[in-house]
């Protein structure tokens, strides 16, 4: 999902220059791209003056290996991104986030990225636009991912029942959801939610 935002960043006339965060460094050049190898476990540094921000950062449980470690990337790193872009003078946030997020649901994947959206919206951006994609669909093989548990499944059934499944729960591509997002940001003034089928 970050690389379907930062290539979309990249190929955006009005965006003169891209910082991106990230663990690791990736095998991209462009003359408006700047990357910052950052450590999460640790206070971020400084970032450059910024207009607009993009989070797709995120992990699994069985990837994580604990519930609190989970909790470490998709909570703490989340709003340790947003404070400093905010404090780099980021007016617009656009968030990768998931479908059935709820701070009361009784599942603790759901419950933590619904946790993550309410603290995200009382950091008083001006746009914040929250993506709540159903399965993602995309090429996990160019990150050394396998397919997750359930998705392969889950990606099979939309295509094959995509006519009977509501269009919330199919899958999506990760492609459409960084269009949404990349879209969205720029034009909305105040915070909104993009249901994944807003995004199909």
């Amino acid at each position: 999902m970050g690389r379907e935002i930062l290539q979309g960043l990249l190929a955006d006339d009005s965006v003169a220059v891209v910082h991106s965060l990230g663990r690791r460094e990736i095998a991209l050049t462009h003359p408006k791209l700047v990357q910052h190898r950052v450590d999460y476990s640790k206070a971020l540094p400084a970032l450059p003056s910024v207009g607009e921000a993009f989070i797709a950062l995120g992990t699994t449980i069985k990837v994580a290996g604990s519930q609190e470690a989970f909790r470490t990337i998709d909570f703490d790193a989340v709003l340790a991104v947003a404070r400093a872009a905010k404090a780099a003078g980021a007016k617009r946030l656009g968030v990768v986030s998931a479908m059935g997020a709820d701070r009361a649901s009784g599942i603790f994947y759901n419950r933590v990225k619904g946790e993550t959206e309410d603290a995200l919206s009382a950091l008083g951006f001006d746009t914040l636009v929250i993506a709540r994609p159903s399965f993602l669909a995309g090429d996990r093989s160019v990150l050394g991912q396998p397919l997750r548990s359930g998705e392969k499944l889950a990606m099979n059934i939309s295509r094959w029942l995509a006519p009977l499944i509501p269009v919330n729960y199919r899958s999506i591509d990760s492609a459409k959801v960084a269009r949404a997002l990349l879209k969205a940001v720029p034009n909305t003034s105040r915070k909104q939610i993009l249901l994944s089928g807003q995004m199909q």
